[in-house]
């Protein structure tokens, strides 16, 4: 099997965000997205900038924020610039076209003026998609179908992943890839974002299901993973996403030579 860069992954690529992921990832050598889930504007800013340099992606819910302000969002643009990583706000749009819309555009977050990336269930319909797409798309926006999840007993049968894999590409211009469990599709445009990840696979008392970089990479095929406890329940955290940047790097290398 010949496997391609993510540098010639890009190529394929009808939407702007998506050749400059596959870009970065490259330049920047590493995969690693921070999941950082905190309730303190104070600790989001200074990890995102602690841990800036390591990772490709900061995956964030803005919503869980307890001291909020626009000021949060303006200098997370700062730093996203500053260290060259993708802002992702995991807020997982789950509504009628319409509805969502307005909750990408507006409310006290105002979602699309600052988050490059967003997600999306399918449950919907493909409605929600083109909704999105109405606002992200002239802002050079981008969005993530959830295909699969990695919690034990989830409903994602495979029969509405392939149903999802087709509404991505209905709004190819739009949908860039997918949250899942690894690769969904022979199809090299689609970037795969797995959660999930720790350096030893274990399991939460949640039901949160947790494979390796190695695992995820190897034998799943995903392109980004996401680390989040892994590294913020760290005794130190940088030390921790070195770690984790080395172990994904290593596994797409060794990827590229087999």
């Amino acid at each position: 099997m010949i496997r391609l860069s993510y540098t010639q992954r890009a190529d394929t690529c009808s939407n702007r965000l998506a050749k400059k992921i596959f870009h970065l990832l490259d330049e920047k050598k590493t995969n690693l997205a921070l999941s950082a889930d905190v309730t303190s504007a104070e600790k989001l800013l200074a990890l995102s900038d602690q841990l800036g340099p390591e990772i490709c992606v900061l995956k964030t819910h803005i919503d869980i924020l307890h001291d909020y302000t626009p000021a949060v969002s303006i200098e997370l643009q700062a730093l996203a610039k500053k260290h060259q990583f993708i802002l992702f706000e995991d807020r997982k749009f789950a509504d009628i076209g319409h509805t969502v819309k307005q909750q990408y555009q507006g409310g006290m977050y105002q979602i699309a003026n600052w988050a490059h990336l967003i997600n999306a269930h399918t449950l919907p319909g493909p409605g929600i998609i083109a909704g999105l797409a109405e606002i992200g798309l002239p802002k050079e926006r981008g969005l993530l179908l959830l295909a699969e999840m990695s919690s034990a007993e989830n409903l994602f049968t495979p029969e509405y992943t392939a149903k999802t894999l087709e509404m991505a590409e209905l709004f190819s211009d739009f949908v860039i890839g997918f949250i899942s469990q690894g690769k969904i599709s022979a199809d090299p445009r689609w970037i795969y974002m797995t959660p999930g990840v720790q350096l030893s696979a274990e399991k939460d008392t949640l039901g949160q299901q947790y494979m390796t970089p190695h695992k995820a990479i190897q034998e799943h095929h995903t392109d980004i993973i996401i680390v989040g406890r892994g590294i913020l329940q760290a005794d130190n955290p940088l030390v921790a996403a070195k770690k984790y940047r080395e172990a994904g790097w290593r596994a797409y290398a060794e990827n590229l030579k087999n």
